[in-house]
């Protein structure tokens, strides 16, 4: 914070709606570094709010209750406000882009203080492998930094060294390590090259991330056999680590899907969470229902399995999930060479043809989010189904038109999930919050593009639109989905409640004004409401701004 704010003040001249900060006036050393004084506590336990101060001394919780705020050396009035644990995302897409945005505006903005990276199958760590250079390629054309680690270890030491706002928890990728040892080749793995990964997931574990995350839909989670992702669950569960599987097909086949997930958690005996649960297309929607009930069933057998889904009813990815296996086998090059032979782009284009038929349905619903060349931005924005109009050719060749242009980098939003089962899973009482977003700001490259507005909105949209306006669920639950719900499925045993000894991790709110601002016409918006963050005892957002500050932390298993 700086030195201007901390002036002196009398305790009688803090405002009700207002932060004030000041120094202790006793002689003696204060006993507090800092002290929220007069809020109501949702301490992240699904109990109840109730009256209380919250004191904090070296980046912990110190002391709940009354607080004479002379005991502090800085005082923030919240009264009127709601005092929260900070909020844990569960999954998010962050590895890389919090070195691009380290100040984690969309994050910190909705009151996020720690993610859980590496879901999907994709990791920043470990890095390198015999698809290094691709890989490398890759990052660059995101706009993302050079990479300076090799390992969990390394990564973590290099964020620290950066400077981040909100602390890091990271996942292996199963797609990663599986780059790493062969590339993306379609076929099981040797006895050999199992090995090799087998001995990545027990390094990246031993060097602190918190579990193995698979991307079934993406490349090359596609190529994956079972029992490849239980040796490694295996391994996971030695370490009492979490597993979160993208499960391999969130559409026709999504209860086969969920099934593999949870067979995978019971033949390895780890805890499983499955990612952003959701049928998608209409014609899935009936499934719903039945996917949660197979989570429950899990549960009554002895399963540690919880899911998260986020608070949209569309979702967001790229381009080439829409193409068939093996026209992605081996990167974008190859891919990119199959589309120039005539009689294979035909395969190709028919596959793609039938799978937006299947999911999400219509090309309308099909809208494009990011495209990286300076003359393909008129097209961010729209839908499939106008730019093929545009273009004079049916969808699916537009779409293979769009990867060509963009040498298969192309993001998009699918707009394929109904409202009513949104709500049924958000509700859930086996269901946390998961944004399944990234640290993004409205700067740079970024403000041309078109996100999906979750990066910026989702938790304050599961407060404000469908607890509190909704009533969905009380303002207590709702906090507990994204605080000790997602730690302790995490494993971070000192985050997700406020008592002491806990990390200072805290975020303050209005519960009659927190909503989310971001839509998918206008996504770089930031949420109101979310008046102070603080992260590891240091504020990261006064009086609704973010501060600059990069206080958080590389945090690590155990």
């Amino acid at each position: 914070m700086a030195h201007g704010r901390r002036a002196f003040v009398k305790a009688g001249s803090l405002a009700a709606a207002g932060l004030a900060f000041a120094r202790g006036v006793a002689a003696a050393p204060s006993e507090f570094d800092l002290l929220l004084k007069g809020g109501l506590v949702l301490d992240g336990t699904g109990a109840e709010a109730f009256a209380a101060d919250v004191g904090v001394r070296g980046g912990r919780i110190a002391a709940t209750g009354a607080i004479a705020p002379e005991r502090a050396r800085q005082v923030v009035d919240v009264a009127g406000l709601h005092v929260a644990p900070g909020f844990v995302d569960i999954h998010s897409h962050s590895d890389g882009d919090v070195r691009v945005h380290p100040g984690g505006e969309s994050r910190v903005m909705q009151g996020v203080t720690t993610e859980l990276t590496g879901n999907c199958g994709s990791s920043a760590a470990p890095f390198g492998g015999v698809d290094e250079a691709s890989l490398r390629a890759e990052w660059a054309k995101d706009g993302l930094p050079q990479v300076d680690w090799s390992d969990v270890a390394s990564y973590g030491a290099s964020l620290e060294r950066a400077g981040v706002a909100l602390n890091q928890a990271l996942l292996l990728g199963q797609g990663t390590l599986r780059r790493h040892v062969v590339g993306l080749v379609d076929r099981p793995l040797s006895g050999d090259e199992l090995a090799r990964v087998l001995r990545l997931v027990e390094e990246g574990l031993e060097q602190g991330a918190f579990g193995l995350s698979t991307g079934l839909e993406y490349t090359p989670g596609r190529y994956t056999p079972t029992d490849e992702v239980v040796a490694m669950a295996r391994v996971v569960a030695r370490h009492g680590g979490l597993y979160a599987s993208h499960v391999r097909n969130e559409e026709a086949r999504l209860l086969e899907a969920v099934d593999e997930a949870l067979a995978i958690g019971r033949r390895a005996g780890c805890r499983v969470q499955v990612s952003h649960l959701k049928a998608a297309g209409r014609v899935n929607w009936d499934k719903q229902a039945s996917a949660l009930h197979m989570i429950e069933g899990a549960r009554r057998d002895g399963l540690e399995a919880l899911a998260d889904a986020y608070p949209y009813t569309a979702y967001s990815t790229g381009l080439k999930i829409q193409l068939p296996a093996e026209a992605l086998e081996g990167g974008d090059a190859p891919m990119l060479a199959r589309l120039a032979d005539p009689a294979q782009r035909t395969a190709i284009r028919a596959a793609v043809a039938r799978q937006i038929a299947a999911e999400p349905g219509d090309p309308a619903l099909i809208v494009i989010a990011r495209m990286t060349k300076a003359e393909d931005q008129a097209l961010v924005g729209r839908s499939l189904a106008q730019i093929a109009e545009g273009f004079g050719v049916e969808p699916a060749e537009a779409l293979l038109r769009l990867l060509e242009r963009e040498q298969g980098d192309v993001s998009f939003v699918g707009h394929a999930m109904s409202e009513e089962n949104v709500a049924r899973v958000l509700r859930h009482p086996l269901v946390m919050l998961g944004s399944d977003g990234r640290v993004l700001a409205p700067v740079g490259e970024w403000a041309k593009t078109k996100p999906h507005p979750r990066s910026y909105g989702a938790f304050p949209r599961l407060l404000g639109h469908y607890a509190r306006d909704g009533k969905l669920m009380s303002l207590a639950e709702a906090v507990r989905k994204m605080t000790s719900m997602p730690a302790d499925q995490i494993g971070l045993r000192d985050r997700g409640r406020i008592a002491p000894g806990k990390a200072a991790d805290l975020v303050a709110f209005d519960a009659a004004r927190v909503r989310d601002t971001a839509t998918f016409d206008d996504p770089h918006r930031y949420p109101e409401g979310i008046a102070h963050v603080f992260v590891n005892g240091v504020a990261v957002v006064e009086r609704g701004r973010a501060t600059g500050a990069r206080p958080g932390r590389a945090l690590r298993r155990g």
